[in-house]
């Protein structure tokens, strides 16, 4: 506890970049609620609002769907202690077909008006191989390599090769991961690696249970004492700026 309490103080003020509610919670939930225990600057940013993640789609018609995700989200940040919240107001399933530079201008604007000591988001892979996931990442790496602070980090939520053996049967069962994915990460090349504490693993189950529509029905048949141990980790790699920031034109970071 002590370890994680530290290294996630090091971390600075946080900004989180993730593609759907409910993203930002399972990767780094435990990460963000450590972080405002701390004392630090937590801003989460969803691209869009989920409408389509439903089994039952004349149940949950998009703008019915997207207007509880939205309710959601709003109470599971809550619980973490996070208040500061920003919509990119993309579709769901159509980020790759969004215009890439107007979404890299506005996550720019973003990281002007936060100044991130720390951005954390999806490695390349997606995590799980979503599209959205997938283009996210791209929009953030954009963004962070144009944008962010000189000292700034950038981390990508990753799937340790620990715990890939010990959940692949359920998450296979479950359907958690597109073909091929996770893209398991040794443990040694991870930058931040939590294991959460009971009190903060409980915590996070809290606030993933108040996105009722995505989390009910997996707590239910998981039951809560595996479903904790579950999301009871938080690992991520570091990206490495593959050039020095250079000032920007201010038209390339504002929209039109």
């Amino acid at each position: 506890m002590t370890e994680s309490v530290t290294v996630v103080a090091e971390l600075g003020t946080v900004l989180g970049i993730w593609a759907h509610p409910d993203d930002e919670a399972y990767l780094s939930g435990g990460l963000m609620a450590l972080a405002r225990d701390g004392g630090s600057r937590v801003v989460c940013v969803t691209a869009t609002r989920g409408e389509l993640g439903t089994p039952d789609p004349e149940a949950w018609p998009p703008p019915r769907l997207a207007a509880e995700r939205t309710r959601e989200l709003a109470r599971c940040l809550a619980l973490l202690g996070v208040s500061e919240h920003r919509w990119l107001g993309y579709r769901d399933g159509e980020c790759p077909d969004a215009p890439a530079s107007e979404a890299v201008a506005a996550l720019c604007e973003v990281i002007d008006e936060v100044a991130p000591d720390t951005v954390v988001t999806f490695g390349p892979d997606g995590i799980t191989g979503h599209p959205d996931h997938r283009t996210v990442s791209a929009w953030v790496t954009a963004a962070f390599d144009r944008a962010a602070a000189r000292g700034a980090r950038l981390l990508y939520a990753a799937a340790p090769e620990r715990r890939v053996p010990r959940w692949q049967d359920l998450d296979e069962r479950l359907g958690v991961y597109l073909p091929g994915y996770p893209v398991a990460v040794p443990d040694e090349q991870l930058a931040v690696d939590l294991v959460l504490d009971p009190d903060t693993a409980a915590r996070k189950v809290r606030a993933l249970a108040a996105q009722t529509t995505q989390t009910a029905g997996l707590i239910a048949t998981m039951g809560i004492d595996c479903y904790t141990a579950w999301v009871g980790e938080e690992s991520f790699v570091e990206h490495r700026r593959s050039a020095p920031v250079a000032q920007r034109p201010v038209a390339a970071v504002t929209r039109g």
